[in-house]
């Protein structure tokens, strides 16, 4: 098939006049009026499995079996002139297994270029909607928070300051054993409270060593328990980034004291792991990045428990038996703070928070 309509172009080329597209998540490929593959970009690489240099100049029908859904998607896109969406598209590289994807094709005008071909993964589709639910419910769970955390400040220091009061007018030892009680108690829910208002604090940025942050963690961990064996598996390559290392200690922290805590007690050699590594293109926050510090804390644990396990970033939920439930949720607030994402896969024996950060230098909300 022949798009012999359709206008030739002439100018810029067509990967300089799509550079932006380098960066995409979704897989793009821009074909010409035969149907050859012009451009492939990074995303595209990745879904296809297959390089630029192997995709670059190929007619679709040599590189896609049975190509004829997506044919019968550009003749209707061709067809009308605009945009069109194929919702569940079978399509396979010749000789790989089959991919469900979505295909939206596109009408361009652009040097080198006659069509723009979008593909997403279906599996991937659904789990970008999951994660932007889960993300609108965390948000509106937060500031409900910290809603109930403003109205409890106030009449929580009016508590404590009665019970200072009525302990000065006592002379019953007794009894001033009650008033300490109420104090320490307006004490513990006052620090509750400030860290449940703490995330809304805008981070400072500064360069920042993650494994400087991650040496300092272990040490405060193991020190906490040192029946705990905490083993490290640095990529030492890492360079520096942007970051307020304040925070991402909290996180890192938050999270390691969580295994560690779970570990305590339930297995003949607790160990927990800190890895880091490279990550390229790879998308966080909706936007693709070309490299990112990937972060994994692994334990040898029982596991988080299946009815907690899809909510564990929210607040005031915790396995663990006299627990705050905002460890989770203070780490995740902090690493979106920096444009990253944090992710958890268990199962009995072996729990894995993966973080994933940026290494451009991305200002909260940038």
């Amino acid at each position: 098939m022949k798009l012999g309509f359709l206008p030739s172009f002439a100018g810029t080329d067509a990967k300089g006049a799509f550079a932006g597209l380098e960066l995409l998540a979704a897989a793009v490929l821009l074909l010409d009026q035969d149907l050859r593959i012009a451009y492939a970009n990074p995303a595209a690489e990745n879904l296809f499995e297959l390089s630029k240099k192997q995709l670059a100049g190929q007619l679709v029908k040599a590189v896609f079996a049975d190509p004829a859904e997506m044919l019968a998607a550009i003749d209707k896109a061709v067809g009308s002139g605009a945009s069109y969406t194929e919702q569940e598209l079978e399509l396979g590289v010749i000789g790989k297994p089959k991919l469900h994807l979505t295909c939206t094709v596109s009408p361009v005008d652009v040097a080198g270029g006659a069509l723009l071909l979008e593909f997403r993964h279906i599996d991937q589709q659904l789990k970008i909607a999951r994660e932007e639910r889960l993300l609108e419910q965390q948000q509106a769970n937060r500031e409900l928070i910290r809603s109930l955390a403003h109205e409890i400040k106030n009449p929580l220091g009016g508590i404590r300051g009665a019970a200072q009061l009525l302990e000065r007018e006592l002379d019953r030892a007794p009894l001033i054993e009650y008033t300490q009680v109420i104090i320490g108690e307006a004490d513990r829910l006052q620090s509750l409270v400030n860290r449940l208002l703490t995330p809304h604090r805008l981070p400072t940025f500064r360069r920042t060593n993650i494994h400087e942050i991650l040496v300092r963690v272990k040490g405060v961990v193991q020190a906490e328990f040192p029946q705990v064996a905490i083993v490290t598996d640095f990529d030492i390559s890492l360079p520096e980034f942007d970051a307020d290392a304040e925070q991402l200690t909290q996180a890192v922290l938050n999270v390691v004291r969580n295994a560690a805590q779970a570990l305590a007690g339930t297995t003949n050699d607790p160990q927990i792991r800190l890895t880091t590594r490279i990550a390229r293109n790879v998308t966080l926050a909706k936007k693709r990045h070309r490299l990112a510090i990937a972060l994994s804390i692994a334990d040898n644990g029982p596991g988080i428990p299946d009815e907690i396990r899809d909510r564990i970033f929210y607040p005031l939920v915790s396995g663990r038996e006299g627990g705050t439930g905002l460890g989770l949720t203070l780490a995740q607030t902090f690493v979106a703070q920096h444009n990253g994402t944090i992710e958890c896969e268990s199962e009995p024996g072996r729990t894995v928070f993966t973080i994933r950060l940026p290494l451009e230098s991305l200002r909260a909300g940038g």
